[in-house]
């Protein structure tokens, strides 16, 4: 073989052929409103305490970090609540990561994963990368899940692993919480509800976490990248039965969470209000898009999450040129003719309107 081959002079597997790695575009010197990230930093306080306990890591950097990372998952629980404690939380690389140990636990070769689409573009990736097969149900019109529908493509095509998100990802809609009981009590399955965005909710104590004392195939997942304002610190976690955790433990690699990691999550759950703080003021400004983009001309999808679907646009490409241009940069993701905006600072949105307004008045 040649020194500097190709990726076709390689063994590839065969389904990652043709493949492009997943990302998000990464733009320097422009509005970012495409990566559902919290746009307020941590206060200098907060900040401070983390590069203590950065500093406090670096002593013993020359050993392991903790590898079942007991001390996280603790604080983790405590955070939670609803009687949880470490043995029934697990804690990750990022949600991401927290995926794939489901998957490999659950999923796999001749094994199935069931989603409901549109949702979140990286699960085809996290089943193909556990080699299970995935498979999509579609949502209604309006982007929810029933659960006479989920049920029955549960029984039409027998996952071993369910993943419903809510509020979902790209559409930021929720499934109401006597639905998720009703497909949880339907299947043997194990069951992952997505609580990504769930702080960003308007009823944020309706969550699946209630149901984890009922179903020992509940699955309940969340992350610190978006109402902690982490996603630099890549922590996702989820909470479930303690057979579920251990089952994680098993698929996960040694030392998988790195100590400043652990470090830095902990800092920011010690200060868990005032990381929390700007959670209100970003429901405001996205309660403000639900009102606002329609003014613009253009449809929005009712969303509970920290971004809104908008459009429909016959090239939603160019229409995503030309807020870029206009130094505005939003996701081009979900269901054909829309974009995705994330929620910004109240001076990002002002930024974002008067872009898109540009951008519909000279496309008519």
């Amino acid at each position: 073989m040649r020194p500097d081959p190709s990726l076709a002079d390689l063994p590839l597997r065969p389904e990652l052929v043709g493949e492009e790695p997943y990302g998000a575009p990464q733009v320097p010197d422009v509005v970012l409103l495409n990566t559902n990230e919290n746009p307020y930093p941590p206060n200098p306080a907060v900040v401070a305490d983390m590069v203590a306990a950065i500093g406090r890591t670096a002593e013993g950097v020359n050993r392991y970090p903790d590898r079942e990372a007991l001390g996280l998952r603790g604080d983790l629980a405590a955070y939670l609540g609803h009687g949880l404690d470490a043995s029934r939380v697990w804690a990750a690389n990022g949600s991401n990561e927290v995926m794939t140990h489901v998957l490999g636990a659950f999923a796999g070769p001749g094994r199935r994963v069931l989603s409901f689409g549109p949702t979140y573009s990286m699960y085809p990736e996290y089943a193909r990368n556990t080699h299970s097969e995935y498979v999509v149900a579609a949502r209604a019109a309006d982007y929810s899940v029933d659960a006479a529908t989920a049920l029955a493509a549960i029984a039409e095509h027998a996952p071993s692993v369910v993943l419903l998100t809510t509020p979902n990802n790209p559409t930021g809609t929720t499934t109401a919480l006597a639905v998720t009981r009703e497909i949880v009590a339907g299947t043997d399955a194990v069951v992952v509800v997505d609580e990504a965005y769930q702080e960003f909710s308007r009823h944020p104590e309706q969550t699946a976490l209630t149901l984890l004392p009922e179903f020992g195939n509940l699955v309940v997942a969340r992350t610190m990248s978006k109402a902690f304002a982490l996603a630099g610190g890549r922590v996702g976690y989820l909470a479930a039965a303690p057979a579920i955790v251990d089952a994680c433990r098993i698929v996960r690699l040694p030392y998988h969470l790195s100590a400043q990691t652990q470090a830095l999550a902990r800092v920011a759950l010690a200060h868990a209000p005032e990381m929390l703080a700007q959670v209100d003021a970003l429901r405001r400004v996205r309660d403000g898009m639900l009102t606002r983009l329609p003014q613009l001309g253009v449809e929005v999808i009712e969303s509970d999450a920290n971004f809104c679907l908008f459009g429909p646009f016959a090239d939603r490409h160019d229409v995503w040129q030309r807020l870029l241009d206009r130094g505005v940069l939003v996701r081009e993701v979900g269901p054909q003719g829309w974009l995705r905006v994330s929620v910004g600072t109240p001076e990002q949105t002002e930024q974002f309107y008067a872009a898109l307004a540009a951008v519909l008045e000279e496309t008519r």
